[in-house]
């Protein structure tokens, strides 16, 4: 079936950053493979049919995916949406910047319920999947977990993760009646590799 282009919505997951979490980095932007792979994440789509590329441009605050759409923001000359909705998952406030790998892979073997902290997480999803739905033509950067939660409320699923995104793949999805539904996953990590 083919897709009305004035609904699509596309998460792209930030490019390769310099640094991750526990490396002593609270915000890293791109390292030079994370800048070729946003480069190539906008070629990927300008290479779409006119009627389905972004009018839009959204991000996460967090540099690493300001970063990764700028590319994409200067080929269309558009602006890029700050929107926090579409940001990383809150750390619980309790908790040391150098805590946060260890509740993050805890929360990440999970189910959305069951994960600990200071909010309902599982409010947090259907907030980021109710943050995209409101998105029509619009590409939005966003972070591995926050991806996890729109396929989680998409495919009606309660694991936290349920596919792994690879740095700059691009997922898409369709802005309907009923909610989004999923059209395509983007190229997932190899295993380990977040």
């Amino acid at each position: 079936m083919a897709e009305n282009a004035r609904s699509l919505v596309y998460l792209i997951r930030h490019a390769r950053p310099s640094a991750t979490w526990g490396e002593g980095a609270e915000d890293p932007g791109l390292d030079d493979l994370g800048i070729a792979q946003a480069r190539a994440a906008a070629h990927q789509l300008l290479s779409a049919p006119i009627a389905a590329r972004p009018r839009g441009i959204v991000s996460s605050p967090m540099r690493r995916c300001l970063e990764t759409a700028k590319p994409l923001a200067d080929a269309l000359d558009l602006t890029v949406e700050i929107d926090p909705l579409v940001g990383e998952i809150p750390t619980p406030a309790h908790l040391a910047p150098s805590e946060r790998p260890a509740w993050l892979a805890s929360a990440m073997a999970g189910r959305w319920g069951e994960i600990r902290g200071d909010l309902d997480y599982d409010a947090w999803r259907k907030g980021v999947a109710a943050a995209v739905g409101r998105r029509p033509q619009v590409a939005i950067f966003s972070h591995f977990v926050a991806i996890n939660a729109v396929i989680s409320v998409v495919t009606r699923t309660d694991q936290v993760i349920g596919f792994r995104p690879g740095h700059a793949s691009i997922t898409s999805l369709a802005v309907e009646a009923e909610g989004l539904r999923l059209i395509s996953l983007g190229v997932e990590a190899s295993t380990g590799v977040l």
